[in-house]
């Protein structure tokens, strides 16, 4: 059979490098792209992409497919996180969220949809955000903007009903990054969610075990440390 290729967005991060591993020791084909810049000058590597741009990111499609070959998957983990009160800010936090965290999985859904449509077993796995659901002080922008991939995540999965593609998004909760653990030092760590376990429910999402599950936003809760 030929190698799959799954295509990761926000690959250059703590999340993004574990989910890539994991899927690379599966034996997928892994292209990693990001804003960020490149860590290696490797092939797979595709940085200083502005995702939030619709010519941008189907040019790095394009290129992903010229190099890698037709990805099987998309995995759309770019985004970011801002804990701000509306007092203290105010629309321009609203917006940087919605462009980091919505846009980007918008504008890749959109370039992939082509491929993935003509690819059997395709899928598409969106980060979302338990908080979503349920937004505390500070949290308005962050789960408005993670609210909006859930919904892209339901409209999309509709939109394909009748292609061989699944769409699909996982929530976390707070996950243990040394960031997180930075900002919040007195924290029962031990609650978080791990990379690694977020990484396996992603690849199970795009495997063809769970070719029957579409339109669904998973709870990912549970701390293994």
């Amino acid at each position: 059979m030929d190698q799959k290729i799954v295509a990761i967005t926000g690959a250059f991060g703590i999340l993004g490098s574990a989910v890539s591993d994991h899927f690379a020791d599966l034996g997928w084909k892994v292209a990693r792209i990001d804003y960020a810049p490149a860590p290696k000058d490797e092939e797979g590597y595709f940085g200083g992409l502005d995702l939030t741009n619709q010519e941008i990111a189907e040019a790095a499609w394009q290129k992903v497919l010229a190099e890698i070959g037709k990805p099987n998957a998309l995995v759309n983990i770019a985004g970011g996180f801002v804990w701000e009160k509306l007092s203290d800010g105010g629309p321009g936090t609203w917006e940087r969220m919605f462009r980091m965290n919505t846009l980007t999985a918008v504008t890749m859904c959109k370039v992939a949809l082509d491929t993935l449509a003509g690819q059997p077993g395709a899928a598409i796995v969106n980060i979302g955000a338990g908080a979503a659901a349920n937004a505390d002080a500070g949290m308005g922008a962050y789960a408005a903007s993670k609210a909006g991939v859930a919904r892209l995540t339901e409209s999309l999965a509709a939109e394909l009903a009748g292609k061989d593609v699944t769409v699909n998004a996982i929530l976390p909760t707070i996950i243990d990054t040394p960031t997180n653990r930075a900002d919040m030092p007195d924290a029962d760590f031990s609650s978080w969610v791990q990379p690694r376990e977020i990484a396996r429910v992603i690849a199970f999402l795009a495997s063809d075990e769970a070719r029957a599950i579409t339109g669904a936003s998973i709870p990912v809760s549970r701390g293994t440390a």
